[in-house]
């Protein structure tokens, strides 16, 4: 048991001899500063993409307050044309061209002389009203998403 002490002691010697050699402490402090610059460029890295997205964002930002302010541009343009003054006189005003003569049709006798279009109504093909809910549910399902609406 004293052998291993005094060898043990003697690996533990030798270990403190070596960390006080100038070049293991060389190695050491090399290590420390390299894994120091690594941190630190890890650290740029990740803040030089924060960034980034924050650019992009912004820009994007900038990119549709220009389109929207082109748009409204657009839009003061057309106000400015004589088609939009000509419609506008017509929709506002009851206008209209030289020549031309407006007739206004009441709603309702409009609507008499409208032929009226046939119902679309469901055909179910089940005549036993004592299937289960669920499967009345699964087959409505299945033909909603395949299109077979059958009208009469």
């Amino acid at each position: 048991m004293k052998e291993k002490l005094k060898k043990h002691s003697e690996s533990v010697q030798s270990y403190a001899r070596s960390l006080k050699d100038v070049r293991t402490l060389g190695v050491l402090v090399f290590v420390g500063v390299l894994l120091l610059m690594t941190w630190s460029g890890i650290k740029v890295v990740e803040t030089n993409y924060a960034l980034q997205k924050q650019i992009n964002e912004l820009q994007q930002e900038t990119d549709v307050v220009a389109l929207q302010n082109e748009t409204l541009r657009l839009r003061n343009e057309y106000y400015k044309t004589d088609a939009y003054l000509d419609l506008a006189a017509r929709q506002n005003f009851g206008l209209a061209l030289p020549g031309e003569t407006e007739v206004l049709v009441p709603k309702d006798v409009a609507l008499s002389k409208v032929t009226k279009l046939p119902e679309n109504k469901v055909v179910t093909t089940d005549t036993d009203n004592n299937i289960p809910f669920y499967k009345k549910n699964f087959r409505s399902w299945v033909n909603f998403f395949l299109h077979r609406e059958q009208t009469i």
